[in-house]
């Protein structure tokens, strides 16, 4: 059976073990009976015991380093990641009430001085809109007949009056529109906080 064994393994070497063995001094305990010349060369059964059983050991290393390699390629990025440490701090909810009232403090004078302007703003604005629209009203009331002291350009000239405070009155209006919305705006930020 162990003869088998070993026939079995011969069979299984790789290309790594080579039963053409040049001449050499064998430190195995064997005497020179079995030598057969260079060509005829065969391994004595403990020696290809050894060899095949390095091949293996050879193997498994490799297969091993190959393993290694496969779980340590992207050691670095672990590294970087293990390295980055989260702290959470717990505080109880009167610490937050007490930041929140003092932020709302610190916070409640400009946001009340914002709105009063804002609201000045506003009420400048219609005044404004209220002067173009009457202008516009007066400018719309008169008849556009040509009168005997009145020449093409003087009318010309009043079409672009009347069209320079159309747009005008559009931009004020949009002014106004916006100056409403930053009003809602900081009233709701002051109610939240």
């Amino acid at each position: 059976m162990l003869k088998q064994a070993v026939s079995s393994r011969r069979v299984a070497m790789s290309r790594l073990s080579r039963p053409n063995l040049k001449g050499r001094e064998s430190v195995f305990s064997r005497g020179p009976d079995i030598y057969r010349g260079d060509i005829q060369a065969a391994c004595p059964v403990d020696l290809s015991e050894c060899v095949m059983s390095l091949e293996d050991v050879c193997e498994e290393a490799h297969e091993a380093q190959i393993l290694l390699r496969n779980g340590t390629r992207d050691l670095p990025r672990i590294t970087q990641v293990l390295k980055s440490e989260r702290i959470f701090l717990l505080v109880d909810e009167g610490t937050v009430k007490k930041y929140k009232s003092e932020l709302t403090e610190e916070i409640e004078p400009a946001v009340t001085e914002l709105i009063e302007r804002a609201e000045e703003g506003l009420k400048t604005l219609i005044r404004k809109e209220n002067q173009l629209q009457a202008k516009i009203d007066i400018a719309k009331s008169r008849p556009l007949k040509p009168s005997a002291g009145r020449t093409m350009a003087a009318q010309k000239l009043e079409q672009r009056r009347l069209n320079m405070l159309t747009k005008q009155r559009e931009n004020l209006e949009a002014t106004l529109e916006a100056l409403e919305a930053e009003v809602k705006q900081l009233e709701s930020d002051v109610l939240k906080s």
